[in-house]
C-alpha cells in the first residue's frame, strides 16, 4: 500500500431515491442503491453497471450498493455511510450534549448513544469525517466503526422482538456448516448487548476484500435457503438486517483494533 500521505480514500454514501446531496469532502461519492428499480433519472452513480445485484435491493437495501463498490472499484481505503448518516470525529456541541439529559426520562438514552440527531446541516455538515481525519485515525487503528448501540436486551432477544427468530437459527446453522471457525464469535455476539448498526464501516483494502468475500458468501447462501416472497413490508429488508448481525460477527472474530465514532443523523434535512 502506498505511503499514508498518498493513500486513495473513497467513502460511499448510499441513496435510494433521487434528491439533494449534502456538500462533503471530495472523498465522498453518492451511489444510488437499487438504481435498476429507480424510475426517476438521477445524476448519481447507480449500482446497476458492471457486476451487480441492483435488482435485489428490496431485500438487500444498501448492500446492493456495497456489493457494486466491491466488484467495480478499488482504493486503499473504502468506507460506507448513508445519504443522511455520516461519521464524525468532532466533539458534540455543548447544546446537543445538554439535550441528551432529556433522553433519560424519555427512555431514549441507550437507544441514542452514538447518534447525533439534527436538522441543522449548516452546523453539522462541516463536522462530517474528513480525508485528513481518516488518514490520522487509520494510522493508529485498523478500522473505523459507528459507536456501538447499547441494547436493552441481548442481540438475539432484540432481533426476536422485531424479526423472526428463525432467521437467526438458520444463520447459526449455516455458519456452523460453512464457517465453523466463526461459530464462537456468532454466539458471543448473540448473548451480548452491543451492536454496530447501519452496515457502516471504513476499512483498509486488505480487510475490506476479506470481509466482503465472507459477508456475501454467507448472505447469498442465506438467501438460497429462504423464500424471499415470505418477507413483506418492513421485513422485506431481511438481508440488510442479517448483514448487520453478520458484520458484528466478523469484527468479533477478527478482533481488529477499531475506533468507534459517533454518527450524525440528519433528520428531515433540506440540502442546498
Amino acid at each position: 500500500m502506498p505511503d499514508s500521505k498518498s493513500k486513495s480514500i473513497k467513502i460511499y454514501a448510499f441513496h435510494y431515491k433521487p434528491g439533494a446531496l449534502i456538500d462533503t469532502d471530495p472523498i465522498y461519492h453518492p451511489i444510488m442503491a437499487g438504481n435498476v428499480l429507480v424510475p426517476e433519472n438521477s445524476s448519481v452513480q447507480g449500482d446497476d453497471s458492471g457486476e451487480n445485484i441492483s435488482a435485489k435491493n428490496p431485500w438487500y437495501s444498501e448492500l446492493t450498493g456495497i456489493y457494486w463498490v466491491w466488484k467495480n472499484t478499488r482504493q486503499d481505503i473504502t468506507g460506507t455511510c448513508h445519504y443522511r448518516r455520516f461519521f464524525t470525529a468532532q466533539p458534540e456541541p455543548l447544546a446537543y450534549k445538554l439535550k441528551r439529559l432529556f433522553y433519560y426520562p424519555a427512555g431514549l438514552y441507550k437507544k441514542r448513544i452514538g447518534l447525533i440527531y439534527t436538522t441543522n446541516t449548516e452546523l453539522f455538515a462541516p463536522r462530517i469525517l474528513t480525508n485528513i481525519e481518516i488518514k490520522k485515525l487509520l494510522s493508529q487503528y485498523d478500522a473505523i466503526l459507528p459507536q456501538a448501540r447499547k441494547l436493552k436486551y441481548t442481540v438475539e432477544t432484540h432481533y426476536q422482538r422485531y424479526h423472526d427468530i428463525n432467521d437467526l437459527n438458520l444463520l447459526k446453522s449455516l455458519i456452523a456448516e460453512k464457517h465453523p471457525d466463526y461459530i464462537e464469535a456468532f454466539e458471543s455476539v448473540m448473548i451480548g448487548k452491543r451492536l454496530y448498526a447501519n452496515n457502516m464501516f471504513i476499512l483498509k483494502d486488505q480487510q475490506f476484500q476479506e470481509f466482503m468475500a465472507w459477508w456475501f458468501d454467507v448472505l447469498f447462501e442465506f438467501e438460497r435457503r429462504i423464500e424471499l416472497k415470505n418477507y413483506t413490508e418492513y421485513q422485506k429488508r431481511i438481508l440488510g438486517f442479517v448483514a448487520e448481525r453478520l458484520l458484528n460477527v466478523w469484527f468479533q472474530k477478527k478482533q481488529l483494533n477499531c475506533v468507534e465514532l459517533p454518527v450524525i443523523y440528519f433528520k428531515q434535512f433540506k440540502f442546498k
